[in-house]
């Protein structure tokens, strides 16, 4: 019978298992060592006051001291235990989650979606570091410590027992009670921190048109919703941890109550008094922290069942073969292409085939198709029906770190990242001094980065040099063109570009060609399409013209002329109004 399959979660934490096991070890000793101070007292109470013996105090203090050392260095080993724990489940897993965040990042618009994972295996990792991990090793011993309550008195074990049930009944209680209207308070905030940082990505456009009062009035409605949640859910957990608290504090009261009334029957010595109080305290003390980490617990069970569930759905990518570098020549087999979150297809059933060294231009309306076009010939977005090849092989399922080198990007929305004008053009790679400056030169953009404060060691990002959309997009061009690729893929590549921006694209792509370099222009302007050898019409997703330059551009003045011809028949045969 085949086993279902395992997480890479789930098997990282089995090779923990050793770990854990040890740690359940020094749990054990620690939590014998934990009934020291009963039997202590026992001692003091029922042998050293009646007799008087010092001796045997100090003795019994000398061992009562060495114990707690001991039992400290365990505390110690055994946290320890669980930190290496905790690291090296960060070490197993955080390449592989890394790798889903982005590939989630690709099909999400929603940058919290895709760091989840992350913050997820953060969280996971905190929780194993925290006192709530003890406290689940230290509860099974809850029962051992009652036992010893019922050899002290049955009515001690008894009311060890009830109190047990009492404070674990609180608990599930306050689940029940928070646990829903937390998620939903949890939810709806980060609605509006997503809100929030969508919001200061426009602010330029907020503040032109006077928008922030009614942006505020929105963002303030999830506000308060979130307040009533968390006001609510407090609430109740404040009850319930007064209740909890009463009852802890009763109950270590009231033990001694009976226990004084069984000293006064000749039931029990005084010592046993003392001890059952003292004893109590430590059998209940795992619950109150597991009652006190109850929502750490659930944030952790909540992070695991995400983290288990996502890379069940996820699984790592499978080795595959070298193939022969790559030529630059597409065929397109009738190829679907659904955009990520969407459910109708863009791109629909476009069979078309490109040859090695073409500079192909595609146009068409808005909403066509063309950036999804794009995207799918690159192999970022899969097809989810029909194929993409390049030189034969289904683009989608190439190695992306093998192909990446030979293919060249620009997408409408130029980010450069954070680090030098150098290392942004060298994809952050070795840097080649000598193929970061060609990439430059081939983008006409070499004497543009030299006249910049710091040349190609300026610092771009967040703390660093502020450039221009223009300036961005010129850089991002040199970066398409690093390490001579074979296909080079340019996505509106003029919609920032000034006069001496427009000349510098037409040179890059004039040595492009010379170089038989594949590439695909998508554009809305017809300058950029004086260098492109063929043209693509999409209309609706669906492939409208292609072929030569001048055969489909003869074919739409045909049918100019003839649309027009047929509105002036029309409006011949219209009659005329007096």
């Amino acid at each position: 019978m085949k086993s279902d399959p395992k997480s890479d979660l789930v098997e990282a934490l089995t090779l923990c298992r050793g770990a854990f096991l040890s740690a359940a070890g020094f749990s054990l000793v620690i939590n014998l060592l934990q009934l020291v101070p009963t039997i202590y007292m026992l001692q003091v109470y029922d042998r050293v006051v009646p007799t008087g013996n010092l001796n045997t105090l100090v003795m019994l203090t000398l061992i009562l001291m060495v114990l707690f050392v001991t039992m400290g260095i365990l505390e110690w080993v055994r946290s320890q235990i669980l930190v290496r724990v905790s690291t090296r489940l960060e070490v197993l897993l955080s390449e592989r989650l890394f790798k889903v965040a982005y590939k989630l990042a690709l099909y999400s618009s929603n940058q919290r979606v895709a760091a989840q994972p992350l913050d997820d295996l953060t969280g996971l990792r905190q929780f194993m570091t925290g006192n709530g991990l003890f406290a689940f090793f230290d509860a099974p011993w809850v029962p051992i410590y009652l036992a010893v309550m019922f050899i002290f008195h049955e009515w001690y074990g008894w009311a060890g027992v009830i109190t047990a049930i009492l404070l674990v009944m609180i608990a599930f209680a306050q689940e029940k009670t928070t646990s829903a209207m937390l998620n939903e308070a949890n939810a709806t905030a980060q609605v509006g921190r997503n809100l929030v940082n969508k919001n200061l990505r426009n602010a330029e456009v907020i503040d032109a048109m006077g928008m922030l009062p009614s942006i505020r009035k929105r963002w303030l409605q999830n506000v308060y919703k979130v307040l009533e949640l968390q006001a609510i859910a407090s609430s109740r957990a404040g009850l319930i941890n007064a209740l909890s608290k009463l009852i802890r504090l009763s109950s270590q009261s009231l033990i001694l109550a009976l226990g004084a009334y069984l000293v006064i029957e000749n039931e029990i010595t005084s010592g046993l008094m003392i001890a059952g109080s003292i004893l109590l305290g430590r059998a209940l003390a795992p619950i109150d922290i597991v009652i006190g980490s109850w929502k750490g617990f659930i944030s952790a069970r909540g992070q695991y069942r995400r983290l288990n569930e996502l890379l069940l759905k996820m699984p790592a990518d499978q080795q595959k073969m070298t193939l022969p570098n790559p030529e630059g020549a597409f065929h397109l087999e009738n190829a679907v292409v659904v955009p990520p979150g969407a459910k109708t297809p863009v791109i629909k059933g476009i069979t078309m085939s490109i040859v090695k060294g073409d500079v192909l231009g595609v146009i068409g309306p808005s909403g066509a198709g063309k950036s999804t076009f794009a995207r799918a010939l690159l192999g970022i977005w899969p097809t989810s029906s029909g194929r993409i090849r390049l030189d034969g092989a289904e683009i989608y399922a190439m190695n992306r770190d093998e192909l990446g080198p030979f293919l060249g990007y620009l997408p409408q929305d130029i980010e450069l990242f954070e680090g030098s004008i150098s290392e942004n053009i060298a994809r952050f790679g070795n840097v080649d001094p000598e193929k970061v400056v060609n990439a430059a030169k081939m983008a006409d953009v070499h004497e543009l980065i030299l006249r910049l404060p710091e040349g190609y060691d300026t610092f771009v990002g967040a703390n660093g040099i502020n450039l221009s959309g223009g300036q961005r997009q010129r850089i991002g061009l040199a970066r398409a063109l690093y390490g001579d690729p074979v296909v080079v893929v340019l996505d509106e590549p003029n919609s920032n570009l000034d006069e001496q921006g427009e000349l510098a694209l037409a040179k890059a792509i004039q040595r492009l060609k010379l170089k038989k370099v594949t590439v695909v222009i998508v554009t809305h302007r017809n300058n950029v399409l004086a260098n492109v050898d063929k043209l693509l019409i999409l209309s609706e997703g669906q492939l409208s013209v292609y072929g030569p330059k001048e055969q489909v551009v003869a074919h739409l003045q045909k049918n100019a002329q003839q649309a027009a011809r047929q509105g002036g028949a029309e409006l011949l045969s219209e009659p005329l109004s007096n």
